[in-house]
């Protein structure tokens, strides 16, 4: 009986994920641990867009997390790093061997933004291809459909639905 009630415990503190499951969108019940430590310098990404090798590669170089420190207490990591693997994207969301993983490296990010001009990137607004909130309105809370694109200068991103 114990081994049951354990099971339901478990089962009932995994986040819910949006209609999608690990197709790169936010799951829907983020903890709080996540949105606060992840959230706290860039758009805490949805763990889908890396799979969950790079994720734990991510997290264990928190000391030198793509220039800063960004170490947490292993109570916080452990829940961290347990959200961004059970959700996070297949192996075709995998970084390649880059040190740390970049989403940016994904083959899928690359496809995704292949239209858009390398100018854009190096815009003072942009300042790196990381920076998701700097065209996609709706970042922040997990959403990057290409509607709610707007590019720098205020351009909006024409859709394949507007044609």
């Amino acid at each position: 009986m114990r081994t049951v009630i354990a099971i339901a415990m478990t089962l009932a503190s995994v986040p819910v994920l949006a209609e999608h499951e690990h197709d790169g969108r936010q799951p829907v019940d983020l903890p709080p641990a996540y949105t606060a430590e992840c959230g706290s310098c860039h758009v805490a990404f949805p763990p889908g867009l890396l799979s969950a090798d790079d994720w734990r590669r991510v997290l264990s170089g928190l000391d030198k997390h793509y220039g800063d420190d960004a170490t947490l207490d292993a109570a916080t990591r452990a829940r961290v790093e347990s959200f961004v693997t059970t959700n996070a994207g297949g192996d075709r969301r995998t970084a390649g061997a880059g040190k740390p993983p970049r989403i940016t490296a994904t083959t899928w990010f690359k496809r995704e933004h292949d239209e858009v001009p390398s100018a854009t990137w190096h815009d003072a607004r942009v300042k790196s291809a990381a920076n998701c909130s700097a065209c996609h309105t709706r970042a922040d809370r997990g959403s990057y459909r290409e509607r709610e694109i707007v590019m720098p200068g205020g351009q909006r991103r024409r859709h394949e639905e507007d044609h």
